[in-house]
């Protein structure tokens, strides 16, 4: 496969992953929600917990597909390495300096500035992947990963790192570090749910990813690649599946055994688009997610601002009220909200799609 060539599957399910988070985040700002898009309370798993790590997995793909250019070559890609991993930061502390301005109307307080974030974690995630990418051996990356997890998994069990108390280790850093007025929702729910321990696990999600780009790219023939993407996906979800009983599954914390579990769902379902759409060429009813997954970053920081205003000047209730819960209900209505602000973002993909206008950082 060129690297230069866009795999439709990957756009495709880079653009169902974009339009989970979208409605995930702004299907329950009305007051009701379904459980599949809500995110599991603490220990669990629930679908809504899958697109965030899932995009995660996605960017490790494109990390060695955009390093595939430079022939993982240290001088000639550290610089963009460098200059996208930092704009990934910048963007997102400018997403949350702006949301937390508009709602204290004073843009110059940052005492409760939240310094970590999901733009954030893919910035150095990113970054700390792409720089070992041109570093070390690519067949280190698997191992490497499971060390990191490994080395996660046991900090918690010594650190009382599975409980939903302020003695958790993993909270007691983000505190320490960033201070509670710096976490998300100043520290009330005990740890960052992208905070900064947790962030080695997030690492070795973007590693597999890399793992899985490789063999989209090294190998040539379709079946062999899908079998590959099977066996890999099914692997990493049994694991997850069976190390759950020891490591609770949690987003929040992002455990190893979440790690696993949502990556594996994530190979799996990379092979069965591949297979549908590049292999057995049924594209037509995938156009919709194309959209979101063409200009996926663009799309989720113009969701994150414009969903942040509507909420700030109060535009969702009086378009739920006066509109979807007459029509549909409480909970159908608040899903319908959720739907048609993802319609609204996708105008946004739609045309830069149509005029063949992918921007990248």
């Amino acid at each position: 496969m060129n690297p230069n060539k866009r795999l439709l599957s990957l756009d495709v399910l880079r653009g169902i992953t974009v339009a989970g988070m979208i409605l995930v985040n702004n299907t329950g700002k009305c007051g009701y929600n379904y459980a599949v898009f809500a995110h599991a309370k603490w220990d669990g798993f629930s679908p809504a917990d899958l697109v965030f790590p899932m995009f995660m997995f996605l960017m490790g793909i494109s990390t060695y597909i955009s390093l595939c250019k430079y022939n993982f070559q240290y001088r000639s890609a550290i610089a963009k390495i460098i200059k996208r991993s930092l704009l990934l930061i910048l963007i997102g502390l400018v997403i949350e300096w702006f949301l937390t301005a508009i709602d204290s109307a004073n843009y110059f307080d940052l005492s409760q500035l939240r310094l970590m974030g999901v733009m954030q974690r893919l910035g150095i995630c990113y970054g700390i992947t792409a720089l070992l990418a041109v570093k070390i051996p690519h067949k280190w990356f698997m191992p490497l990963a499971i060390v990191l997890l490994a080395a996660y998994f046991i900090f918690q069990l010594f650190g009382n790192g599975f409980e939903k108390s302020a003695d958790n280790i993993i909270g007691m850093i983000d505190s320490a570090i960033l201070g509670s007025n710096h976490m998300y929702l100043q520290g009330r729910q005990f740890v960052d749910p992208e905070g900064i321990l947790s962030t080695i696990p997030a690492v070795s999600q973007v590693m597999i990813g890399f793992v899985c780009g490789k063999i989209i790219i090294d190998i040539k023939d379709n079946d062999c690649r899908m079998l590959n993407l099977f066996l890999i996906g099914t692997t990493l979800l049994f694991a997850g599946y069976l190390l759950s009983y020891a490591c609770p599954l949690n987003k929040r914390l992002w455990s190893p055994s979440f790690v696993l579990l949502t990556c594996g769902i994530a190979a799996l379902a990379l092979a069965l688009l591949l297979y549908i759409i590049d292999v057995k060429q049924n594209k037509k009813w995938f156009s919709f997610f194309e959209v979101f997954g063409a200009n996926p970053l663009v799309i989720y920081v113009f969701s994150c601002i414009v969903g942040g205003l509507l909420v700030h000047w109060h535009i969702h209730t009086a378009v739920f009220n006066n509109l979807f819960n007459p029509l549909f209900g409480n909970y159908f209505g608040s899903f319908m909200y959720g739907v048609f602000f993802l319609l609204f973002n996708g105008l946004l993909g739609y045309v830069l799609l149509k005029r063949k206008i992918y921007i990248k950082l």
